[in-house]
């Protein structure tokens, strides 16, 4: 919601402020300088991007939509996930876990946890680390360098559509040029014409730059920012697990192991100490 209040802000400011300045909608009317803009633009985001980067583009704004990716409930619900499932290996050794780990959509353990087991990335990325853990026999720090790729490597194929989005945003304000450039081709063409009909070519050619700006800094910038925003949160999640694990294998009681990963949480989605202890004793 927070998306759509902000392109609601920014219509209203810029042309509410032009039509109490005394301009005219109709002027900046221009279809055919839209159609410049955003087809070569639209054109040049094929020639640069994969159909993977397409497509996750598309997809991503359509996420961003529905809000953040991950609210405190669900860090909470990935702490606890990993404390139950490091309770059970501490308690009945690491085999114990195996068949949770092999097919965690029949675990008791997984189970809990309906939402987690929605998200194939994280899943993944979990059941992965704890197959290493269980028959791995891998030292914490060769561990923790191996997850540490693996969380560098979906970090940057997550950043991928974003910075996509970015290069397209910057590439506006040019292309806006282009399309004020031909405006000024056409005014040049009708110059012994008649002034009024020279004044609309003029006032044409401005509107493209105008648009390429608009469209750029006050649309597609701020979207390919705040799809970065959710690339980051996803990495924040496999960060989150790494750290519980790794801090598990390295000797850590379970209930430390679990405060490691809630310290890597950013403020506002971290929950409290106390509030976090009291959730896991209500589970046990």
């Amino acid at each position: 919601m927070l998306i759509l209040l902000g392109f609601v802000v920014v219509l209203l400011s810029v042309f509410g402020g032009y039509v109490l300045a005394h301009g005219q909608l109709a002027a900046l009317w221009q279809p055919y300088e839209l159609l410049i803009i955003g087809g070569a633009a639209f054109g040049a985001f094929l020639v640069a991007n994969p159909a993977k980067v397409v497509k996750a583009v598309l997809a991503g704004i359509l996420g961003l939509l529905k809000g953040p990716r991950y609210r405190r409930d669900d860090y909470v619900d990935i702490l606890s996930l990993l404390y139950d499932v490091l309770m059970k290996a501490r308690r009945e050794g690491m085999i114990s876990i195996e068949k949770d780990v092999d097919d965690p959509h029949s675990s008791e353990i997984f189970g809990r946890y309906p939402r987690l087991l929605a998200n194939e990335r994280l899943m993944e990325f979990t059941t992965d680390c704890l197959r290493l853990m269980v028959g791995g026999n891998l030292e914490p720090h060769e561990l923790e360098q191996l997850l540490e790729v693996e969380v560098e490597t979906h970090r940057q194929e997550a950043s991928e559509p974003a910075h996509a989005l970015q290069v397209l945003a910057d590439s506006l304000p040019g292309f806006g040029i282009v399309a004020a450039v031909l405006g000024i081709v056409i005014t040049m063409a009708s110059i012994g014409g008649e002034v009024a009909e020279i004044g609309r070519h003029v006032a044409g050619a401005l509107v493209g730059t105008f648009l390429g700006i608009l469209l750029g800094y006050g649309f597609v910038g701020p979207l390919a920012h705040s799809m970065q925003h959710h690339a980051n949160e996803e990495a924040q999640a496999l960060e989150i697990v790494k750290m519980a694990l790794v801090s598990s294998l390295r000797g850590y009681p379970p209930s430390v192991a679990v405060e490691f990963a809630r310290k890597a949480l950013f403020s506002d989605v971290r929950p409290p100490f106390a509030d976090l202890e009291a959730h896991l004793r209500r589970g046990r």
